[in-house]
């Protein structure tokens, strides 16, 4: 797949459906050097998700039953955010560990939610049955060519909005939006794939030398939850970096965003930097680093009423 050409066409289609982040860099958290900031938290919905579900919906042909996915909070609330701005009903499924924040987040989009016992795993189970008994289309949290496309536009409006680091820390659940950094980047910059020890599908299958059923668990679960990693993106990672963190590395990530910048984020949302702020990833002298801050649904929700 030309995935430059795809990623193109995925941006034009999604102008003016997504946001453009900000971007910065920060001097204030406690390293011997910047770091390049994208605040992708601040995308509809709270999530770089809005990317692929706005890209699948607009490139695709969507049936009258409408969209379908299965998510651990943020694709869902992506998708149906997406499926309300053009007109289409959207089912959603979650798992209760998604928690109260984003299951309210989802609710007020309008859809059509159930709430399912376990994990991901669990949803999309649920997800592909109601598709297949209703003719809904799905769309993949991670694992589909327009999903990826879709995360992928994050990286190329990053670059165009002057990102200078040599090397960019991403935060990995299913593979969606990592594989959307490999896919724009393709080797000009390093690209470095963070997961918590607890949730790590592609740590595993990287070791493993193919895609591997992991436990999850911990504190960023609901987010970079998945129990296997995509194929799309187990394609694009062989010989990448890979690092793992801990929970509290995480939550210290958290509250040092909060205290440096005022910048509120869920645990998936600081794992990418928690890989520098706890030395699991170690830049080289004059290696420039920049870190993806994906999700801001913090649970439960801090200003809720």
């Amino acid at each position: 797949m030309n995935w430059k050409s795809e990623i193109s066409a995925a941006a034009d289609r999604i102008a003016g459906y997504a946001q453009v982040t900000p971007v910065m860099e920060s001097h204030a958290l406690g390293l011997d050097y910047p770091v390049e900031i994208k605040l992708e938290h601040m995308q509809h919905t709270g999530s770089f998700k809005a990317r692929g579900a706005f890209n699948t919906l607009l490139s695709l042909d969507v049936p009258e039953a409408g969209v379908v996915a299965a998510s651990g909070g943020n694709h869902g609330a992506a998708a149906a955010f997406a499926a309300r701005a053009l007109g289409y009903p959207a089912k959603i499924f979650v798992p209760e560990m998604a928690g109260s924040s984003k299951i309210a987040l989802i609710e007020r989009t309008g859809a059509d939610l159930s709430v399912v016992q376990g994990e991901y795993a669990n949803a999309l189970t649920e997800a592909q049955a109601h598709e297949k008994a209703t003719g809904a289309m799905q769309i993949h949290a991670y694992d589909a060519p327009a999903t990826v496309a879709g995360q992928g536009t994050c990286f190329a409006e990053w670059e165009a909005q002057g990102l200078q680091a040599d090397t960019v820390l991403v935060a990995v659940g299913g593979g969606g939006l990592i594989s959307g950094a490999l896919a724009w980047l393709q080797g000009a910059r390093k690209v470095v794939a963070v997961e918590p020890e607890t949730s790590c599908a592609l740590n595993a299958a990287l070791q493993a030398g193919e895609p591997v059923d992991v436990s999850v668990s911990g504190i960023a679960a609901n987010a970079l939850g998945a129990r296997r990693i995509g194929s799309i993106c187990f394609g694009l990672a062989q010989g990448m970096t890979s690092v793992l963190v801990t929970d509290e590395a995480i939550a210290e990530a958290q509250k040092l965003l909060w205290r440096a910048h005022r910048i509120l984020v869920e645990p998936a949302g600081a794992t990418a930097l928690a890989a520098l702020t706890s030395g699991a990833y170690q830049p080289a002298n004059g290696e420039r680093v920049a870190v993806l801050v994906c999700g801001g649904n913090i649970s439960p929700d801090p200003l809720s009423d």
